[in-house]
């Protein structure tokens, strides 16, 4: 059986549970100790090297850090049901899609992941304004390519659905403790995506793993 190493508090290993569940690919997850501290996760790296989650490892025992790479690899394993469109276009802009994720909302979102788990009274406020600011401009590079059917591209759920779910779940629930305005208020396109995307039956579940996990360690779950 396949093995799914990683936590719920990252939105990175989200999008290929998304994947698995969407493709009903039988697996096991599993939350490596010490994940967090790395004088503890040791067996981890034997693993995964790099150190961090996810890693997937295929029954024959080789294994494949990356959650981007992971997904396309089991795109190409399980065709059926197909999370990229047919066409060369639609596969870039569903691309462009998590690149738009990661390259800039998540790495604008880095600087509060880090400040978080202290005190509010330990924040550095200039460098909370300045994420919170950084947060906006990415959402509104967002904005100006997201899908308006419900979907991050086209009518079904896509890869970009699994990388923006959990990120956008962030930015719509998690932000605000920053006392800043809320993060999507200004961008009705991108808003309307993260709701519709919620009642999707698929991303749905895996965004509420996200969700619960990240307010179980803020001590509210």
């Amino acid at each position: 059986m396949i093995k799914l190493y990683q936590t719920y508090l990252s939105p990175f290993p989200t999008r290929v549970r998304l994947v698995l569940l969407y493709k009903g690919i039988e697996h096991e997850i599993i939350e490596p100790a010490g994940i967090h501290d790395s004088r503890e996760k040791g067996e981890y790296l034997d693993v995964n090297p790099i150190g961090r989650v996810p890693a997937l490892v295929l029954e024959d025992g080789r294994a494949l850090p990356e959650s981007e790479v992971i997904c396309e690899l089991l795109e190409e394993m399980y065709p059926k049901p197909a999370m990229m469109p047919k066409d060369s276009w639609g596969r870039a802009q569903v691309r462009l899609l998590s690149r738009i994720s990661d390259i800039y909302i998540v790495m604008a979102m880095l600087p509060l992941m880090n400040m978080v788990s202290r005190p509010p009274k330990s924040w550095d406020q200039d460098a909370v304004t300045r994420a919170v600011s950084e947060v906006d401009k990415s959402l509104a590079f967002l904005e100006e390519y997201i899908g308006e059917e419900g979907y991050a591209y086209g009518s079904s759920l896509t890869h970009a659905d699994g990388t923006l779910g959990p990120i956008l779940q962030l930015a719509d629930e998690w932000m605000p403790i920053f006392r800043g305005p809320p993060a999507l208020a200004k961008y009705p396109k991108t808003t309307a995506y993260w709701k519709a995307i919620q009642q999707d039956k698929f991303a749905g579940q895996v965004i509420d793993e996200t969700r619960q996990a990240v307010l179980k360690a803020m001590g509210r779950g």
